[in-house]
């Protein structure tokens, strides 16, 4: 029963590691998507025309499946103390916006890429209006016209704005500003509609989307998986996820409207979401604004945003309307103080309620420490000192089981090939000794969760990426000269002889070889996740031995006291 009881913890321990998100899937909706067309019903009743509709505009497709315009534009340089951004005078789409405090997966010193173009992706941030009575209205195939080419933060300023202007035959003038703030991943999007005209303009939408290919990027291996693709939250509806492989097969739903929250794409350490109220922005779904998810494939790309249908637009009257971008990574302190749940986008699945708190506190020990690697070696000390007592009880048991070890040899030589002699002699021995034969097991499966919710809290750390340790650059790709992993397989294999021996020569046999196999998982791991594990095994073999002492001499000294 003891090696049973071992075996089971390690292939819990170790599965719910890799295929929880298997075990514990999200709910599975009907296969009818809900994919919301950008015509809907304008005010006056009709719908919006299909020639100005975003998701039906078809022009020629490159190898890659992103827009070719038809006019010639110019790009726009946009440099801040974070990052840098490059606008297109087509559309305004933001094409290229790179993150200057986060290297490239590669190379350090080169700025991440988030939003680009190059090298064969699609990943641009792109917005437009779309109208029902068809008064030629800027969406993001129309060419804007700009007043500089060039704009830079200086050490003095605290935002930077671009404004892009179009004017229709009618004399309707619409200013688009992209607004970058110093020391922020948020850019705002707006747009101010004049209408010089003596008749109200009826039926006007924005839409606010992202178009980006399926690729992936960073740590990818057959041991850690992590989420790339759509990803949204409401009060209402609160955190969803949704694959591009569903989104090909229309096997999702959302929402047909939305009051807040927001919607975008996940992908390892970085994300990018419209926000509808983040903080210190005006709520963008209210004062007649009504706000509609949008997602659909197009030509082999995906897109996925917001719609708002606008109210009446008076005669000789400005309308404004804005709504911001977050497009960075996923930074704690950057999520939590730029929409509300945004910091759900570091997606802990369903050890959620363990990660948040643990990752937490990480970041406070990070604080006092400044090393995300002493952090982590802080951090789980802590864990297991405050679940001590719960080890402690698995540890005893797993002593007296130790101890009974010879006894039960004993008893096996004594009932032969009778089974059931056996097994009552040995539920006696259990009663005489005060031993439960499962009294480890479950102290050691109510720390699981605790476990795994503080390895999805190191997976999902961007600020693990290329953070140093000792001699690792960093933490969140493999020990390059495999030191860890290997002391961790010792650790492993060591633990395996402080536990009771089976029964079964051939599960003897398997306790040894398990550790071993299993280690060979950790050598693809992140250097963090190694650094966690290891100092939790040493921990636990300290606190073994300790208990395993503990529990031998007070068992001396009862034998002792006996015979006095």
């Amino acid at each position: 029963m003891d090696s049973r009881r071992l075996i089971l913890f390690i292939i819990l321990s170790v599965g719910m590691l890799f295929v929880w998100d298997k075990l514990f899937p999200q709910p599975v909706p009907n296969a009818s998507s809900n994919v919301i067309t950008a015509r809907g019903n304008a005010s006056d009743g009709s719908s919006i025309n299909q020639t100005n509709n975003p998701n039906s505009i078809t022009n020629n497709p490159n190898s890659s499946g992103y827009t070719i315009p038809s006019q010639t534009g110019q790009i726009i340089t946009v440099t801040t103390d974070v990052v840098t951004a490059q606008i297109s005078t087509i559309g305004g789409d933001i094409k290229e916006l790179s993150l200057l405090n986060h290297g490239s997966d590669n190379n350090k010193t080169k700025s991440y890429d988030l939003l680009t173009t190059k090298d064969d992706r699609v990943y641009v941030a792109q917005t437009g209006l779309v109208d029902s009575t068809n008064i030629e209205l800027p969406n993001h195939n129309s060419l804007f016209k700009t007043n500089s080419l060039d704009y830079k933060l200086n050490s003095t300023d605290n935002l930077i704005s671009v404004p892009l202007t179009f004017t229709n035959s009618n004399g309707i003038e619409i200013t688009k500003t992209i607004t970058f703030k110093k020391g922020s991943y948020v850019v705002n999007v707006s747009y101010q509609i004049t209408n010089p005209l003596n008749t109200p303009i009826k039926g006007v939408s924005a839409y606010w989307r992202l178009l980006r290919d399926d690729k992936t990027s960073g740590m990818q291996s057959k041991f850690v998986h992590t989420f790339t693709g759509v990803g949204y939250y409401s009060n209402e509806t609160k955190f969803n996820k949704i694959s591009f492989d569903d989104i090909e097969k229309n096997n999702f739903t959302a929402p047909d409207s939305l009051s807040n929250g927001w919607v975008g794409y996940i992908q390892h350490y970085f994300i990018s979401m419209w926000l509808l109220n983040a903080y210190n922005y005006t709520p963008v779904c209210a004062n007649g604004v009504t706000c509609r998810i949008n997602i659909k494939e197009i030509n082999g790309n995906f897109s996925v945003g917001v719609l708002t249908d606008l109210p009446q637009i008076n005669p000789h009257t400005k309308y404004n309307i804005s709504v911001p971008l977050f497009a960075g990574p996923q930074e704690y302190n950057a999520l939590l103080y730029t929409a509300p749940e945004l910091e759900r986008t570091k997606d802990y699945g369903w050890v959620y309620i363990f990660s948040t708190p643990l990752f937490w506190l990480l970041v406070k020990l990070f604080g006092f420490i400044q090393n995300w690697g002493w952090s982590i070696v802080a951090l789980t000390v802590i864990v297991k000192l405050v679940l001590y007592p719960l080890t402690r009880a698995s540890y005893i048991s797993m002593a007296k089981m130790k101890m009974l070890a010879p006894k039960i040899e004993t008893l096996k030589s004594s009932c032969g090939d009778d089974k059931v002699k056996l097994q009552r002699g040995m539920m006696e021995l259990y009663r005489s000794e005060k031993v439960n034969p499962i009294g480890g097991c479950l102290p050691m499966l109510l720390q699981i969760p605790v476990f795994i919710g503080l390895y999805w809290a190191l997976l999902s750390s961007v600020e693990l990426r290329q953070a140093s340790f000792l001699w690792i650059t960093d933490l969140s790709m493999p020990d390059p000269y495999y030191i860890l992993p290997a002391i961790l397989a010792v650790t492993m294999f060591l633990q395996t002889f402080m536990s009771p021996p089976p029964a079964d020569p051939m599960q003897a046999k398997m306790m040894r070889i398990m550790p071993v196999a299993f280690s060979v998982m950790f050598f693809f791991f992140p250097a963090g996740l190694v650094v966690y594990w290891l100092i939790n095994n040493t921990l636990s073999i300290s606190q073994q031995w300790y208990v395993n002492n503990h529990v031998t001499l007070r068992h001396k000294n009862k034998i002792k006291n006996h015979k006095a």
